[in-house]
């Protein structure tokens, strides 16, 4: 009820009852409008929820301004509203502050003023709290604070029975006892003061029908206090008798002490799946809590909102119990808690203590003294004490034994990094449930056979929960309400990832609510790093992405994001190939992040941070690119200003530019995927290009095409004809590098008409290059030489060392073809020398130099100088960790080793290449591979090894397509190979055949580019 002065004041409609109730029951405090919605619509509310609870609120006020109320009754305080109580009467803080005064003056024996609060405490109840309001949390604090005023009434009984007012209490106590029947304390007051004036007979019929009901409701015994009363009242016991004037209430009833063993903890969580290893680490804590040494054992829980901290302390718990023989505690500290600020530690050891068996007017006030207590009581005990949701170490502290063989267990969303555990493997750190465990959890919550019949989509369900045993029982709870919905039919609702937070915080149990609390407590910088890092496109990222994200340096960014892994916010997936530690989000804590970027940040500054990222990463790219191939070497670039980077940590992360490459690959392509997306075209398709040394080198294919179709439309929105020119040329590398010379060649030619439209002379030599090499596989060599020759020259006159050495040993490798073997032999000379005079980083040109002056070498019948070639190809290439090198470098090598006779080194060395071609997942090369090692095998007698090899040759030509090399094997197995005079014994044509139209063996007997990239633009 709400009065103005004498007036009743009418507050309309329920919502505006159950807004102004959870505003009432929460003076002071900002309640959150999503706590507001969730109560008023009970956990359905409408799309217009929000906007309607600002209607509410402005009805709110215009209520009590017309009461003569101040206009800031209610005040708008992020994230909600709060009513200011400083100029207004609250009944429930006037019994709230009254009750505390009168068990204050109880505890100092000033019994008459005790009574006199409490009678006025009293008096302020007129009914049932918050009668006639709905919403479930308002009901649950209705009725806690009911439970409240039955506490403060027995607290006020025992007061007046103290006093010796036994024969007033009577009538009262039995209307109290007949609502109440089952309240032990109050059946003890009435039986007391019905002893005490003299109506014996009347309490041992109290106890009776106590007992009753008790045995007949509960199946249980009264209690021991109760029954040792009983035992009292029967012998008459003198100590029940109040002596002359006041009885202490410290003495009251002068009942003999009772040792109380209490058991709190909560019911075990249903369905518990799994986490054996972590129970087992738990484990660790009763091994120790028995040791001689009798210490406290400490064991602490940690992990993100949702993932099962309080289930498996519980779980643990209720299963070590029997070892905890005198008694188990359990208190919520309400750590992240959206509805209650922390629990405050002195009102947690109050109920401890209590627990432990102190009567209330016993317990100090002082919080030292209460500490002092509690420790001093489980000294000799053996008790496990669960401290769930802590989310400071000061919340702890005062909570832990000193001595003696208890047990703490703690859970907390924060690492707590100044708790020590005891034992050090009880420190818990909970991560998502295994696949199977997490599908095996939802079977049991949603029905076994509804699962089992759906595996394939429970699957898919279980990883857009993220494995989170809360989104896990959201889920499976939204199956087991809803028959007749489909696993799969969740899965697609799911599946939308706008929806999926939404489809996952309903009812009670919300994740996003969960995370949000988390969030609150965040510092400004790592929280908008948080939100910055949900809407970056990248899979995982290190510091210097962190760093960009916010302009700052990466020791700040290291620091933050240490601060998001403590807090449960990132994950760290481990430690990459340049040395940096790398972290990741989990799917749900992205889209969290997501909705708090598009919520906080403007478009504007999201803008920026992209910007800085994308052009830091360019920065590092270019400089790895100029590393790795020697120069700025086969490279066009944009206008785009580098990035200020600390020279410090660009030599960390570039001490092996591939290896940065690698690390960073799939980001790169996620960024400049992103970038293409929000119109930084020049940005997009430079970092594509600087990032094609990796793709060529690595054969990521489907990465630079990706990339590169990305950049090219975004250059083309742009009108960016520069980058549409570079693009092309790149779509067409990776075009040839798997073998599509048609669509290479249109590529090709559409950028070599826009880079001379733009008169940029280095991007038409490259086009011209790569040009060259599908003239000459589609058996057109002199167009291919034409090629070469016009682009030989500008190189030169660019001092593109890298490209000059990539023209030549392509002349070689057409000389090659024509049979001409000395004039090859003089043009890979060349590309050599020019190669060894490079930096020692672009050693991957030296390695194709060197693999085109073996083939010559060989042809030319000088095996042994082709096989010290080939070793050094072999050696450059496992360096690079370069497996195409490795594969030609491993082909030739046989072959060399064929013509000399070594024909047991030459198996090995094409035992080796089939394995290494087998991995690059390219038929044309395992396969030619392949022939030749069957080819050998024969001539060493091992017929049914050569066939099994010669039927896996043509299977693999056969999936390719490659007609020649399918010949070529079918002669094989017929026993009748056919070898041209102007190829050397030993030797094959080259694996690249297949793709002309009808080659001649004899014109080639060079691996292809599919064996030994190193035709497209970065090297």
């Amino acid at each position: 009820m709400v009065t103005s002065g004498e007036r009743k004041v009418v507050i309309g409609g329920a919502r505006q009852r159950t807004t102004l109730a959870l505003l009432l029951l929460n003076p002071g405090r900002t309640v959150p409008v999503d706590t507001l919605v969730h109560e008023v619509w009970n956990g359905n509310p409408p799309a217009t929820a929000r906007t309607q609870i600002a209607i509410v609120i402005a009805a709110l006020r215009k209520t009590f301004k017309a009461q003569g109320a101040a206009d800031d009754t209610i005040v708008t305080a992020h994230p909600g509203y709060l009513l200011d109580v400083e100029s207004h009467y609250i009944d429930s803080v006037e019994f709230t502050a009254l009750v505390a005064q009168a068990e204050i003056d109880a505890r100092e024996q000033r019994l008459e003023d005790a009574a006199g609060r409490y009678r006025r405490a009293l008096d302020l109840w007129r009914g049932p709290a918050l009668a006639g309001v709905s919403g479930l949390l308002v009901e649950e604090e209705a009725g806690r604070l009911g439970e409240y005023r039955l506490n403060a009434y027995d607290d006020a009984t025992a007061v007046q029975l103290a006093l010796g007012r036994h024969y007033e209490l009577l009538p009262e106590l039995g209307g109290v006892v007949q609502e109440n029947p089952l309240r032990e304390r109050t059946r003890y007051h009435q039986m007391l003061a019905q002893y005490r004036a003299g109506r014996r007979a009347e309490a041992m019929e109290s106890y009776r029908e106590a007992r009753e009901q008790f045995i007949e409701e509960l199946g249980l015994e009264p209690g021991p206090d109760l029954q040792e009363l009983h035992d009292l009242i029967l012998r008459d016991d003198p100590s029940l008798t109040p002596a002359d004037g006041p009885v202490s209430v410290g003495t009251e009833a002068a009942a003999p002490e009772v040792v109380v063993v209490p058991s709190e903890l909560p019911p075990d969580v249903p369905g518990f799946t799994g986490r054996e290893s972590e129970l087992t680490a738990l484990d660790a804590l009763v091994i120790e809590s028995g040791a001689a040494l009798q210490t406290p054992t400490v064991g602490l829980i940690t992990g993100v909102a949702g993932v099962g901290k309080s289930g498996l302390a519980l779980r643990w718990a209720h299963r070590a119990a029997d070892d905890f023989p005198d008694g188990r505690l359990f208190a919520d500290l309400r750590g992240y808690d959206e509805q209650h600020e922390p629990a405050p530690v002195a009102d947690v050891l109050g109920r401890f203590l209590r627990s432990l068996g102190v009567p209330g007017q016993q317990i100090p006030e002082a919080l030292e003294e209460r500490i002092a207590l509690y420790r001093s009581l489980l000294t000799e005990r053996r008790a496990l004490i669960v401290l769930d949701n802590v989310r400071t170490h000061a919340q702890v502290v005062p909570l832990l034994p000193g001595s003696g063989a208890s047990c703490v267990v703690v859970t907390s969303r924060d690492q707590l990094e100044q708790l020590v555990t005891w034992p050090k493997e009880a420190r818990v750190h909970l991560g998502v449930l295994p696949p199977d465990a997490a599908v095996e959890l939802v079977a049991k919550i949603a029905g076994e056979e509804r699962i089992a019949a759906a595996r394939t989509d429970a699957t898919r369900l279980v990883e857009l929960c993220d494995r989170l045993p809360l989104a896990l029982r959201i889920a499976a709870a939204r199956l087991a309400s809803k028959p007749h919905w489909s696993v799969r039919h969740l899965v697609a609702r799911l599946s939308d990832e706008r929806r999926r937070l939404d489809e996952l915080s309903q009812g009670e149990s919300r994740v996003r609510a969960g995370f949000e609390l988390s969030y609150r407590y965040l510092s400004v910088d790592a929280a908008r790093l948080y939100r910055r890092l949900g809407l970056a496109d990248v899979p995982d990222f290190t510091s210097w992405v962190a760093a960009a994200l916010l302009d700052v340096d990466v020791i700040h960014a290291e620091l933050l994001l240490e601060d998001l892994v403590d807090t449960q916010f990132l994950e760290v997936v481990g430690v990459d190939a340049t040395g940096r530690l790398r972290y990741r989000f989990q799917n749900l804590l992205r889209l969290y992040a997501g909705e708090r970027a598009r919520d906080e940040e403007s478009d504007e500054a999201w803008h920026d941070a992209c910007h800085r990222v994308f052009r830091t990463a360019l920065t590092i790219a270019r400089e790895a690119h100029r590393r790795e191939s020697g120069g700025e070497f086969s490279i066009v670039h944009s206008g785009t200003e580098p990035a200020t980077i600390d020279t410090d940590l660009l030599e960390e992360l570039l001490a092996d530019p591939l290896a940065w490459f690698e690390a960073e690959r799939l980001c790169l392509v996620g960024m400049v995927e992103q970038a293409a997306r929000m119109g930084m075209a020049d940005l997009a398709w430079d970092l594509t290009g600087s990032a094609s040394v990796l793709f060529e080198t690595r054969s990521y294919v489907e990465n630079w095409e990706s990339c590169a179709v990305h950049a090219l439309d975004a250059a083309r929105a742009a009108d960016d004809r520069l980058g549409q020119a570079v693009m092309l040329h790149h779509t067409g590398a990776a075009a040839l590098m798997r073998q599509s010379m048609d669509e290479a060649k249109a590529r090709s030619e559409e950028a070599l008409e826009l880079y001379g439209d733009l008169d940029e002379r280095l991007g038409r030599a490259l086009v011209l290059r790569n040009l060259a090499v599908v003239h000459r596989l589609q058996g057109d060599p002199d167009a291919a030489a034409d090629r070469l020759r016009g682009a030989l020259p500008i190189f030169r006159e660019a001092g593109d060392l890298s490209s000059e050495s990539s023209v030549l040993q392509n002349m070689a490798q057409l000389e090659l073809d024509r049979g001409n073997y000395e004039a090859s032999l003089g043009h890979a000379r060349d590309a050599v020398r020019v190669a060894e005079s490079m930096d020692p980083g672009a050693s991957r040109s030296l390695a194709q130099c060197l693999y085109r002056l073996g083939s010559a070498q060989l042809l030319s019948g000088r095996a042994e100088e082709a096989e010290e070639s080939y070793l050094r190809v072999e050696e450059l290439s496992r360096a690079k960790a370069d497996t195409h090198g490795l594969a030609h470098a491993l082909y030739g090598l046989g072959q060399a080793r064929v013509a000399l006779g070594a024909l047991e080194s030459a198996e090995t060395a094409y035992v080796q290449g089939r394995k290494v071609a087998r991995g690059l997942g390219s038929p044309v090369v395992e396969g030619s591979i392949r022939l030749k090692l069957g080819v050998l095998l024969r001539e060493l007698g091992r017929d049914e090894e050569a066939r099994a090899e010669l039927l896996g040759a043509k299977e693999l030509f056969t999936r390719r397509g490659a007609t020649h090399w399918q010949e070529e094997v079918a002669r094989e197995l017929s026993g009748s190979p056919e070898i041209s005079p102007a190829v050397s014994p030993g030797l094959s044509p080259d694996p690249s055949s297949d793709l002309s139209p009808d080659p001649a063996p004899e014109l080639s007997s060079d691996p292809s580019p599919e064996l030994f990239p190193g035709v497209g633009v970065g090297e």
